[in-house]
Parts: structure tokens; C-alpha cells; sequence
């Protein structure tokens, strides 16, 4: 389509590069708050002699607090805007850490992080969606990606700090940290702009037109608006739940909430918050030892993710999300047979690392990435915030579900049968994503909303 052509034909601008930058700095406060606490733990439960429970409730506050920030994020990114919701979101982010960091009781740390929590959800309902906002549709993918990528970063850099921190027993620390990248992330989002789709759905067209000229940098900005003016009127959404569960968006709805879930109960965030426990189990005892043999897990983390920038926008997000479940399919599979050997040990222990960075790189070429980019792409304007909001909810729901029940799984039936469970539930991903998940490289926003539109409605 034309509109199609002159988007992808505008040159690239440092600005759109900067601006994605600080806005994915949500991503990596996202990534180190849900990384760190795996390491954090180990010290954690000795000082206040935590139950199996208590440990997963300081894990699960965090998911708790995401799923309400998620729910509530969207709708509060449609109404005040993205880069207000975001400003509010580095400000929670501080707040929460420092309520954690300084907990004198198991109950001010679940508060703490039931905050934390809540600026998750809202970062992960809205950043995103700027991204989306203000990419050329030739990078959209890589950019939006840069999210992701930095959740990964960020849970790095919790494993090292982890690491650092792990001789002195000092989990204070550790979390307290994440006030350093909070600050930068809301300092940052103060200068940068509003989003020019956001403002042009509000009736803001030359402080739109403004923006756009701003990050785009070329003399195409008037088509670029107009087409966006054209989706809008021709739009009938006015940012309800009954237009985003009418039946010409029920496929996308589905398709979003679809991948939320899976992208979570096939047991990514297991490996997240538990990994140094997991490898503890197959035989590495010493808590040093398992924090830096999981640090090497996130290292993959990031340098696959990175490799999944580079591809999405040359290979697509289709053939990408496929081959990346298959593998995870077929690792999960490798993990269920090692844990099956009952005596733990060194060797068993090294299989299952390299098991382990075998699932997480399928991971990041797929529905790490994958996932949060598509529903950033897949819904139209005037319900973006709210659908998103509502697949990143189902999100966090089902991260707090497997997060919550993991270890009582391992414990009730071991950890080879919970890791076939999770095997099996990749399966259905692949098959959900085979016969739903659409190609979107390479088209505009715009044309993405209007080839829903175009669809018959589904009964």
C-alpha cells in the first residue's frame, strides 16, 4: 500500500532511537525487579526462616501488584497518555524498592513488592505501545523488541549484582539498587514527547504533526498523519470493553491473551526467580556458585534476544515465534529426563545448565519478544491501551499462577514431571501459534487495524 511505502521509505532518526531507548529503561527496571529476588531469596528465607509458602508469596507479590498494574495501566495510558503513565511508573518503581530494600518483616517485603509490582504492570501495559507509537513500520519490530532486550539486560544485571552482593549476604542491597535505573527512566521520560497517535485520537493535531516531524525527520510527515486521521475516523471505537470484545476484534483479543498465557506456563519465569534453586538441586551447593551458574543463563538471555532484533523485521514474527517454541518443546523435554536421575552431582548439575540456556535462548527468539511486540502491533488505536492492558493482565495472572505453584509442584511431584507439564503446554503454544498468530512485518499500524476490519466477523 502506498502509506505502507512512505513509512518504510523514512530515513531513520537518532531521536526515535533515543526515545525507544529511555522508554524500554521500563523494561530493564521490569527485568531487574522480577530477576533480582531469585538470588535475593537464598538470603531472604534464612533470616526470617521462610515456608515453601512464604518464599512464594515474596516471589508472587510482585506478579499480585503486575496484574492490577497491567489491568489498570492501559486505561490510564488511553486517558492521560503514554508518557504520563510512564512518568508515573518510574516514580512507583522507586518507591517500591525502597520499601522492599528496607523491610524489617516478611509482610513489609510482600508490600514492598506488591508496589514494585504495580509499576511492572503499568510499564509492561504501556511501554510497548510508545515504542509502537513512534516507530517507522520498517523497525518497528527491532525497536518495540528493545524491551524486551532490556527486560533481559535488567535480569542480568540482578544476577550480577546478586553475585556481588551474595558473600556479604546484603539482599538489601540488591534490591535497593533498582532506585538508580527508576531515576533515569522517569528523568528521561520527562523530556522526551507524547506520542503522535495519542495526540492526533485526542484532537492534538499540531502538536502531532510536531512530533512526527520531530522523529521522523522528512517531508512525508502530512501523509503519515492524514493516514493516521483516516484510521481514526473510520474507526468506531471509543475505548470500551464492548468494543474490544466485539466480533470483528475477537480473533486479536484472542490471539493476544492467547500468548500471554503461554508465554508464561511454559515455564519461563520459573527459570527466572528459581534458577539458582533449580541448579542447586541437580548438585551445585554453594549459593555463590548457583547465582553466577544462572548469571551464564542470563547472558544467553540478552545475547539471544539481541539475535532476535536482528531477525524479526528480516525473518518475520511468525516464522520466528514457531521455531523458537519448537525448541522449547524439545528442551523442556531434556529437562524432564535429566531431573529424572535422583542423584544430584556435578555433571547432572552441568546437563541441566546447558538444558536450561538451550530453553531460555528458544525463548528470546520467540515468545519473549514476540508476544509483547504483536500486541502492540494487533489492536486499533482507540483500544490499544486497554486491549494491551488486558493481554498483559492475562499475563501477569498466569505468571503469578506458575510462580505460586512451582515449587509445590517440584515438591508434590518432582521436578522432571512439572518440567513434562510444562512441555506439554508448549505444545499447545505451537499449535495456538500455527493456526492464529498473523505475519505483521513490514505494514504500518494502520494497515495492520484496517485488515481486521476487512475480515468477516467472527460469529
Amino acid at each position: 500500500m502506498k502509506v505502507q511505502a512512505v513509512s518504510q521509505a523514512s530515513p531513520r532518526t537518532a531521536f526515535v532511537y533515543v526515545a525507544a531507548c529511555f522508554a524500554a529503561l521500563g523494561g530493564l527496571l521490569f527485568g531487574y525487579d522480577t530477576g533480582v529476588i531469585s538470588g535475593a531469596l537464598i538470603f531472604i528465607r534464612h533470616e526470617f526462616s521462610l515456608s515453601l509458602v512464604a518464599q512464594e508469596l515474596i516471589v508472587s507479590g510482585a506478579l499480585a501488584g503486575a496484574a492490577i498494574g497491567a489491568l489498570t495501566g492501559g486505561r490510564l495510558a488511553d486517558y492521560f497518555g503514554r508518557k504520563a503513565t510512564l512518568i508515573a511508573t518510574a516514580t512507583i518503581f522507586i518507591v517500591g524498592s525502597l520499601i522492599a530494600a528496607l523491610a524489617t518483616s516478611p509482610a513489609q517485603l510482600v508490600v514492598g513488592r506488591i508496589v514494585l509490582g504495580l509499576a511492572i504492570g503499568l510499564s509492561s501495559a504501556t511501554v510497548p505501545v510508545y515504542i509502537s507509537e513512534v516507530s517507522p513500520a520498517s523497525e518497528r519490530g527491532w525497536q518495540v523488541s528493545l524491551f524486551q532486550l532490556a527486560i533481559t539486560v535488567g535480569i542480568l544485571a540482578a544476577y550480577f549484582v546478586d553475585y556481588l552482593f551474595a558473600k556479604s549476604e546484603a539482599w538489601r542491597w540488591m534490591i535497593g539498587l533498582a532506585v538508580i535505573p527508576g531515576l533515569i527512566f522517569g528523568l528521561g521520560m520527562i523530556v522526551l514527547p507524547e506520542t503522535p497517535r495519542w495526540l492526533a485520537k485526542r484532537g492534538h493535531l499540531e502538536r502531532a504533526r510536531q512530533v512526527l516531524a520531530r522523529i521522523r525527520g522528512n517531508g512525508q510527515v502530512d501523509a503519515e498523519l492524514a493516514d493516521i486521521q483516516k484510521t481514526l475516523a473510520t474507526s468506531h471505537e471509543s475505548g470500551s470493553w464492548s468494543e474490544l470484545l466485539s466480533p470483528e476484534l475477537r480473533i486479536p483479543l484472542i490471539i493476544g491473551v492467547g500468548l500471554a498465557i503461554f508465554q508464561q506456563v511454559t515455564g519461563i519465569n520459573t527459570i527466572i526467580y528459581y534458577a539458582p534453586t533449580i541448579i542447586q538441586q541437580a548438585g551445585i551447593s554453594s549459593a555463590s556458585g548457583a547465582i553466577l551458574a544462572t548469571a551464564g543463563i542470563g547472558v544467553v538471555n540478552v545475547m539471544m534476544t539481541i539475535v532476535s532484533m536482528w531477525l524479526i523485521d528480516r525473518v518475520g514474527r511468525r516464522i520466528l515465534l514457531l521455531v523458537g517454541t519448537a525448541g522449547m518443546i524439545v528442551t523442556l523435554a531434556l529437562l524432564s529426563v535429566v531431573f529424572r536421575t535422583h542423584s544430584p552431582s556435578r555433571s547432572l548439575a552441568m546437563t541441566a545448565m546447558v538444558a536450561l540456556m538451550a530453553y531460555v535462548a528458544s525463548f528470546a527468539i520467540s515468545l519473549g519478544p514476540i508476544f509483547w511486540l504483536l500486541i502492540s502491533e494487533i489492536y486499533p488505536i482507540k483500544i490499544r491501551g486497554l486491549a494491551q492492558g488486558t493481554a498483559a493482565t492475562a499475563n501477569w495472572a498466569a505468571n503469578l499462577l506458575v510462580s505460586m505453584t512451582f515449587l509445590s509442584l517440584v515438591d508434590a511431584l518432582g521436578p522432571s514431571p512439572t518440567f513434562a507439564l510444562y512441555g506439554i503446554l508448549a505444545v499447545g503454544s505451537w499449535i495456538f501459534s500455527y493456526y492464529l498468530v498473523p505475519e505483521t512485518k513490514g505494514r504500518s499500524l494502520e494497515e495492520i487495524e484496517r485488515s481486521w476490519r476487512s475480515r468477516p466477523a467472527q460469529a
